[in-house]
């Protein structure tokens, strides 16, 4: 679904990544492993788009994205790829439900076609109960629950996830990854995961090692 070709990106004097390729199939959790400043977020942000690279080219279902405008990427970001971060970066002066709504308002979604599948998502992750609390009233993994149904909620091809667990206790932790793996099995969501949790890497689909800016 994903191929990435020679991707290259510096820093300066800094060359982070060192040319990157890279096959990602849908319907798969994929977990890129590595020390830090092998150059693993400055991946998952390339595959985003959220960054440029300074050269080689990102296919997304056999087209090349790397030309598209920013105007067409960002509503191809907001369409096709969802995005989980290690702290929630929920909006405070909403409500669960309002912050799982906003992705499809931008993707100018009526308020009622928002609302329903934020609900269904919110229902789906355990979350009912918990619709018009704030953040401020909900737990590390309530917090972080909420940040997945958002990821969500306009049915993107791919999440992409930046150690989505790395801020929960050992319990939300485990909690999170069975959710991941569920969304796998019943949707056939596709992930794409920088983490450092050997155990999730190690029951993840396929493993992507990186050192120094190439893959291993």
């Amino acid at each position: 679904m994903i191929k990435a070709q020679n991707i290259k990106k510096s820093f300066g004097s800094l060359e982070v990544l060192k040319g990157i390729n890279l096959e990602i199939p849908s319907g798969k959790i994929h977990s890129i492993v590595g020390a830090s400043g092998a150059g693993k977020t400055t991946l998952l942000q390339i595959l985003g788009t959220l960054s440029k690279p300074d050269s080689g080219d990102i296919f997304f279902n056999d087209k090349n994205i790397s030309s598209f405008s920013e105007k067409e990427m960002a509503m191809f970001r907001n369409r096709e790829i969802g995005f989980v971060f290690q702290f929630h970066h929920l909006l405070p002066e909403f409500t669960a439900l309002e912050n799982v709504c906003i992705p499809a308002f931008i993707a100018n979604k009526s308020k009622t076609e928002a609302e329903k599948r934020a609900l269904e998502l919110l229902d789906y992750l355990g979350l009912t109960d918990r619709i018009e609390h704030k953040p401020s009233e909900l737990s590390g993994g309530e917090k972080q629950r909420v940040a997945v149904a958002r990821a969500l909620v306009n049915s993107p091809s791919v999440v992409l996830a930046d150690e989505p667990s790395g801020n929960l206790d050992s319990a939300n932790r485990n909690e999170l990854h069975e959710l991941l793996f569920k969304l796998r099995d019943d949707f056939g969501q596709t992930f794409i995961i920088v983490t450092h949790d050997d155990n999730f890497a190690e029951r993840s689909d396929k493993i992507i090692h990186i050192k120094d800016g190439v893959i291993e």
